[in-house]
């Protein structure tokens, strides 16, 4: 296990200096040099972290089987928690930055709609609110 997670090390430290080192040493215009690099480091990098995984997976089970059954269900109510929070923050990213951008379009034509395309900002951003109200509902019910 320790072996595993010192070669994740190495595959991320590496990615980070051949991203340096390209960034300063590439003059190549059509940066085939970055792609292969990349495609390099996932390579090696995304199949050391399902290692990771199915090493450390054995060992989960084994402390859920021993624990009871209330242990997996706040574990349960904690995913589900972060994916609440995490899904509407996304969302909200995504709502904000579509409706942020029609809204700057918009008032540099007429600025009298500023306080309108605020609002619609503003309504965008309550996605993320849900989210969080929903995950202090499922923490403390």
């Amino acid at each position: 296990m320790i072996l595993v997670s010192i070669l994740a090390l190495a595959c991320v430290v590496m990615t980070i200096y051949s991203g340096l080192y390209l960034l300063k040493n590439n003059e190549d215009a059509s940066k085939d040099k970055i792609r292969k690099a990349l495609k390099i480091n996932l390579s090696t990098f995304v199949p050391i972290m399902v290692m990771i995984l199915v090493l450390v997976l054995p060992n989960g089970v084994k402390a859920a089987a021993a624990g009871s059954a209330s242990d997996a269900g706040n574990g349960l109510k904690y995913i589900g928690a972060a994916l609440s929070t995490g899904l509407a923050t996304i969302g909200t990213g995504y709502a904000v930055g579509q409706v942020g951008s029609a809204a700057l379009g918009a008032i540099s034509e007429d600025a009298s709609i500023l306080g309108r395309t605020i609002i619609f900002v503003g309504l965008a951003e309550g996605i993320a609110i849900f989210g969080v109200i929903i995950s202090i509902m499922i923490l403390f019910a």
